[in-house]
């Protein structure tokens, strides 16, 4: 169970006893007033704003917003009463944090009102002094609770969002492994299962006719030693097609964790592949999974295309989107994957080339050259 200590620099981002630190300040202006009943009030409104942004933070509800209702009129008074207007920019940074849209909006709007309607009226009474000697605090202070609570609401929006995509990947990671998983289960039952048995049953014959009947327990050896050698050949198969990745069967993923990102995803081409091998068609299918990776991290794309194209000496894929763009350079490959990409290809004597026009198209060319190698044998 998290503490009030952690959980106050979760959500602020700082340790509380830094924003202590600026409770120090309004005891200045508190004390240069000469009447006692306003600097006795003026401590109980500084003690009771501690309190109430505290809670807040790990307040649910309805709280929340009494607790913010109780310190802009804290702030307000404190500005009417002292000149200190410094408490608007605790509240900027906490309205920022509101999770609720419709909270937030009108929080924000009563801040704004708030602090403008103090510091002008600040300015034409005996306040104006002291906010013309730090009028450049003042300013920086109005641009402040203009900019920060909306720069923080969105920072919160972006990264929960963020947070949301990261779980569909795990989730989508999740689903593909337990597919396979069954996939696997169910190759194993029907190549081995089944040939394992008729071993089983043919071995127990064969020892039965060994001494009655030798001929026949010959041929059921012969029998069982051919059955070995199918399901020796079949898992072979089984394996070899573990260790690669088919285009058709990442074009599925891909199409997943686009959907997830909420980006538009179509196909232009066959993906399933006629003259490319294995080995070729399994580094295309890692290059298209890092491809689409950056699209849905970097890009901020609304579309993405992958486009197939295949020809008698290479394939071409092309992953295309309509988002911000990287340029057409390629000197900076150690980022996005870039440079991984390329020494796959490259395996494989193929290459990668990038286009920006309206959004970015990273290009994968790999010849066919082993597949028509074992054709002609």
């Amino acid at each position: 169970m998290k503490t009030l200590h952690q959980k106050v620099r979760e959500n602020t981002g700082l340790n509380p006893y830094v924003w202590i630190v600026f409770y120090i300040l309004p005891f200045y202006f508190i004390f240069q007033s000469s009447s006692t009943p306003q600097v006795v009030l003026g401590v109980i409104m500084i003690i009771g704003f501690l309190i109430c942004y505290v809670l807040s933070f790990t307040s649910r509800g309805w709280l929340i917003y009494v607790g913010t209702g109780i310190q802009i009129a804290i702030s307000t008074t404190m500005s009417l009463l002292f000149g200190y207007i410094y408490f608007f920019l605790f509240l900027a940074f906490f309205i920022g944090n509101l999770k609720n849209k419709i909270a937030f909006v009108v929080f924000y709007i009563i801040l704004l009102i708030s602090t403008f309607g103090t510091i002008y009226f600040g300015f034409v009474t005996e306040h104006s002094r002291v906010l013309i000697t730090q009028l450049p605090f003042v300013i920086l202070s109005i641009i402040a609770v203009i900019l920060l609570p909306v720069s923080t609401y969105d920072k919160n929006k972006e990264d929960a969002l963020q947070g949301e995509l990261d779980d569909a990947y795990k989730r989508i990671s999740e689903l593909v492994k337990l597919e396979e998983r069954q996939r696997i289960s169910r190759d194993l039952h029907d190549t081995l299962g089944q040939k394992l048995s008729l071993i089983g049953l043919k071995s127990d014959l064969a020892g039965k006719l060994i001494s009655k009947n030798p001929d026949k327990a010959r041929i059921e050896i012969k029998d069982v030693q051919k059955t070995a050698r199918i399901a020796l050949k079949e898992v072979r198969e089984m394996v070899t097609q573990m260790r690669g990745t088919k285009l058709e069967d990442e074009v599925y993923r891909v199409a997943q964790i686009l959907k997830a990102a909420e980006i538009e995803f179509g196909v232009e081409g066959n993906p399933k592949l006629l003259n490319t091998s294995l080995i070729a068609e399994n580094v295309v299918s890692m290059c298209i999974k890092e491809a689409v990776n950056n699209v849905v991290k970097h890009s901020n794309a609304s579309k993405c295309t992958l486009i197939i194209e295949q020809m008698n000496t290479e394939l071409v894929v092309k992953v295309k989107d309509n988002g911000v763009g990287i340029g057409n350079s390629l000197q900076n490959m150690t980022g996005n994957g870039l440079q991984g990409m390329k020494e796959r290809l490259e395996f494989v004597n193929g290459s990668l080339d990038i286009t920006s026009d309206h959004g970015t198209t990273i290009i994968f060319k790999v010849p066919n050259v082993f597949k028509q190698k074992e054709e002609e044998v």
